[in-house]
């Protein structure tokens, strides 16, 4: 069932989700702060994006959280109350500068500290964040690890992952999205490393 998801961000991830979200016959709201560059944006994914107003209220039931982590709490302060009732989904990666580690601390995850800065009623799921952006607009069904703490937003998101083509996998409540982050840092060493190259994703086979 096609719906509108709206995408607060205008990068590479976002461009990558909003991509295969349009070619899954959803409509993609773009939000971003500049209303020219959002404009480009549109244009350049085509049919099926439309531009909101930064800020505003987001016409999607999905929001999705595409901006850099130091970024997320801003942005979250900036729309406010006009997340109640929204299933946000964070792909946000805390990684420290050098990579050497994850940004937070005593245990906690960027997408839980995001979450302490959204109005009650609004539900954040932890996705996309182990998936490279130019891996995830080549197409193929991948498998897309997500973590949440309200089970109707986590079956909200599974339905729309799967309907982009990617295999949902729920990996438990939100606190694993601190386990999801370190893997999104782990995806990175292993492509300068061992793999040698980022056009890789982590795939569970299951017998």
């Amino acid at each position: 069932m096609s719906t509108t998801i709206s995408i607060i961000g205008g990068g590479g991830m976002a461009t990558a989700i909003a991509g295969r979200t349009i070619k899954a016959g959803h409509t993609v709201e773009v939000m971003v702060r500049d209303q020219s560059k959002a404009q480009a944006f549109a244009d350049k994914l085509g049919a099926g994006a439309t531009i909101g107003t930064y800020g505003a209220a987001p016409k999607g039931d999905i929001v999705i959280l595409a901006v850099p982590y130091g970024s997320a709490a801003s942005v979250v302060a900036d729309f406010g109350a006009t997340l109640v009732g929204k299933v946000i989904i964070d792909i946000t990666n805390p990684f420290a500068p050098d990579l050497s580690g994850l940004a937070t601390r005593n245990g906690s995850s960027g997408a839980q500290e995001t979450a302490k800065g959204l109005p009650a009623g609004a539900h954040v799921v932890k996705a996309f964040n182990t998936l490279f952006g130019h891996v995830l607009a080549r197409g193929g069904r991948l498998d897309a690890f997500f973590a949440g703490d309200d089970a109707e937003a986590k079956a909200r998101v599974s339905g729309f992952l799967d309907s982009l083509g990617l295999r949902p996998l729920d990996v438990g409540s939100l606190q694993m999205a601190q386990t999801l982050e370190s893997l999104g840092l782990l995806m990175i060493s292993l492509a300068k490393n061992g793999a040698g190259t980022f056009n890789i994703a982590m795939r569970v086979d299951i017998g």
